[in-house]
């Protein structure tokens, strides 16, 4: 049986399917999420984030400093919406 190597578990994209993105020439993170949907799970891409962009950077020859982390929107974290509500009375 094959090791998977899931590096974003919210949406359950292994390693492989990344490299072979990045090899296509989809070569940062803001593409790879349109693709793939890394990083738009529920943790918003603190799992999976740093180890793409690692892999960008070997596929690229970039300094991982170099590469843009990609867009991030409002909330970063999951908050309850009762807590926005709470703002509005």
């Amino acid at each position: 049986m094959a090791k998977v190597n899931v590096i974003c578990r919210c949406e359950e994209i292994e390693i492989d399917e990344i490299r072979e993105w990045i090899a296509r020439g989809y070569d940062t993170f803001d593409e790879l999420k349109r693709e793939l949907r890394v990083g738009m799970g529920p943790c918003q891409g603190r799992g999976c984030r740093d180890i793409i962009l690692r892999e960008i950077s070997k596929a690229t020859g970039k300094p991982v400093s170099e590469i843009a982390p990609g867009t991030m929107r409002p909330p970063v974290k999951p908050i309850k919406l009762s807590l926005l509500a709470e703002d509005c009375e």
